[in-house]
This record gives structure tokens, C-alpha cells and sequence, in this order.
């Protein structure tokens, strides 16, 4: 018997973004409109977003949550890094939210860690 091939319900997408200037990583209306505007580019649509700054030389936590799920920004101003995490699901792009991401943070080294999601004992294409 073979194994049916489904598409996964969704892609999940873990970045570790280095080599950021470090003031870039604590402006936190700065990093909710860069999140929003690589939503929107991906195709997905904003429901919420809730954005922390920790201090005026500390770093910012963010999340907007999507209709197709999610994406949340932690960012370290002091090591230069921030780690995305990008979960969509349906017709929406997230290698392009990060990619907008990456671009406008101008890291200079991006770690990526993919996950397709489904539900157990779903075969996945690819």
C-alpha cells in the first residue's frame, strides 16, 4: 500500500537573524510596522499585535497574530541578534515575510530552521 501525499497545513519558519545593528533591535514601533508590512506582503492577514520594549537600550518582544497564525520578533540589541519565528498556514507566503524581514533588519547571517505542520500520521509532499 502507499502512502498518500497531503500538503502540509502549514510552514513553520525559525530564523536566528545576526550581525543586526543594534538600534535597530530596540525600536519597537519600528519592529511592529517591519512585522506588519512583511504580514501583509506574505499574504496574510494582521488580526492583533502586542510589542515590548524592555528599556531604552534593551530589546523588544513582539507577536501579531495572523488569520493564518503567526509572527513573533525577540530581540537581544546588546548581542545583535533576533530570533522570528513565522508560522503560516493556507496561501501564505512566510519565506517572503522573512525575507522582508532579513532584508530591512540588514543581518548579515540568517540560521533557518523549517518545519512543515500536519497532523500526525499526515504524509508530507516534499
Amino acid at each position: 500500500m502507499t502512502a498518500s501525499v497531503h500538503l502540509p497545513l502549514g510552514t513553520h519558519l525559525l530564523a536566528d537573524l545576526s550581525g543586526v545593528d543594534a538600534a535597530a533591535l530596540r525600536d519597537c514601533a519600528a519592529l511592529e510596522s517591519l512585522l506588519r508590512q512583511a504580514a501583509v506582503a506574505a499574504g496574510a492577514q494582521v488580526l492583533h499585535g502586542h510589542f515590548h520594549s524592555f528599556g531604552q537600550e534593551a530589546g523588544v518582544t513582539g507577536v501579531l497574530l495572523l488569520a493564518e497564525s503567526h509572527i513573533s520578533i525577540h530581540t537581544w540589541p546588546e548581542a545583535g541578534f533576533a530570533a522570528v519565528d513565522i508560522f503560516m498556514c493556507g496561501a501564505a507566503r512566510p519565506q517572503l515575510a522573512l525575507d522582508i524581514i532579513s532584508t530591512q533588519l540588514q543581518a548579515q547571517h540568517c540560521t533557518l530552521h523549517t518545519a512543515r505542520r500536519a497532523p500526525p500520521g499526515q504524509a508530507i509532499a516534499g
